[in-house]
């Protein structure tokens, strides 16, 4: 754990990938469930990560692309926070390396006020690609949307080690069942807590 922040020590790529929603940040955007149009029920992001449809229903993100609600409310865990500038930095040093942040939000109404809100706390967003799964379509699990994404990153096959924080135990599930299709690379999942601390989740 040590040496987790340095990215000079692999001769190839290094992928570090974090979610945002209670990994970065503790956020109050709830996802709604619509049955005929109507609201039926409200998901927290940690009930949204496991939640599956049922017949005649649907998501309502529109909380989710409110850029003012996100700027305004959004509180930074502070020891991700520190952990993740810290990784960025030491990324620099390695032209191969790459740190990206994967969201299972859809656009924002505002993309200014979103990358205003990692400034206002010191992260720097400008050095950092952000997927968001959300603009995938399908109605499968967020999860599965992730997967999919950090599929594309390692067929380049520039990478040689990959790791995942996040707080949903599905999404580090699903991401360390890709060590099947890509054995010669190395993975790793870190479960994230609301205070920041991490702990390292095995296959």
């Amino acid at each position: 754990m040590e040496n987790m922040e340095k990215e000079s020590q692999f001769q190839d790529g290094g992928l570090t990938i974090f979610d945002i929603d209670d990994t970065l940040f503790h956020t109050t955007a709830m996802i709604g469930v619509l049955r005929s149009g109507r609201l039926v029920k409200e998901l927290t992001n940690a009930q949204f990560n496991t939640y599956k449809l049922r017949d005649g229903e649907s998501f309502d993100f529109s909380q989710f692309a409110d850029s003012d609600k996100f700027l305004k409310e959004s509180k930074p865990i502070r020891k991700m926070m520190a952990k993740a500038n810290a990784i960025v930095k030491n990324t620099q040093m390695n032209s191969k390396s790459k740190v990206i942040i994967i969201t299972a939000r859809n656009n924002f109404n505002d993309k200014r006020k979103f990358l205003n809100t990692f400034r206002k706390y010191g992260f720097p967003i400008d050095k950092v690609r952000v997927e968001r799964a959300g603009r995938i379509e399908g109605d499968f699990i967020p999860a599965f949307k992730k997967v999919i994404i950090i599929r594309n990153y390692l067929k380049t096959k520039q990478y040689s080690r990959v790791r995942l924080f996040d707080d949903s135990m599905s999404n580090l599930t699903e991401f360390l069942k890709l060590g099947k299709e890509f054995p010669m690379v190395s993975f790793e999942a870190f479960l994230a807590y609301e205070d920041g601390s991490i702990k390292t989740i095995k296959d």
